[in-house]
């Protein structure tokens, strides 16, 4: 999948949620021991939360909740990048699965970051400031 820059608000939805359908692909590729296990349950609820988080946002009551499901959103991404981080440190995990969900994790943040700029942008011009 390649995430373009000009993506409409539509059309995220559809790369979060296979960002987190690739999340349970690589989960089930790590090793089958305690440490692994650990790390597994900790990437699954982070990598699999921004999809469902920014399905919120796009049924928000308000331009600030929209903003805020965002940030939620944002912050699962990022903890789901650390995360990523110790499984290749971890496990000597080099798949193109790990590369690809890398790549698309840093995309996917700032595509989300942009957003919520644009938003908190149009919240003060609503604001009249």
């Amino acid at each position: 999948m390649s995430i373009g820059r000009d993506i409409r608000a539509d059309d995220l939805e559809g790369p979060l949620v296979q960002f987190a359908i690739d999340i349970v692909k690589l989960v089930g590729e790590l090793p089958q021991n305690f440490q692994a296990r650990h790390i597994a349950t900790q990437l699954l609820r982070s990598g699999t939360a921004a999809a469902p988080n920014y399905a919120e946002a796009r049924a928000a009551e308000s331009r600030a909740d929209f903003i805020h499901k965002l940030g939620v959103a944002l912050k699962e991404l990022n903890e789901t990048a650390v995360w990523l981080r110790i499984i290749r440190g971890s496990f000597h995990m080099e798949t193109n699965l790990l590369t690809k969900l890398v790549a698309e994790n840093t995309e996917l943040c700032r595509i989300l970051v942009a957003s919520i700029q644009t938003a908190r942008r149009n919240k003060r011009k609503d604001n009249g400031h």
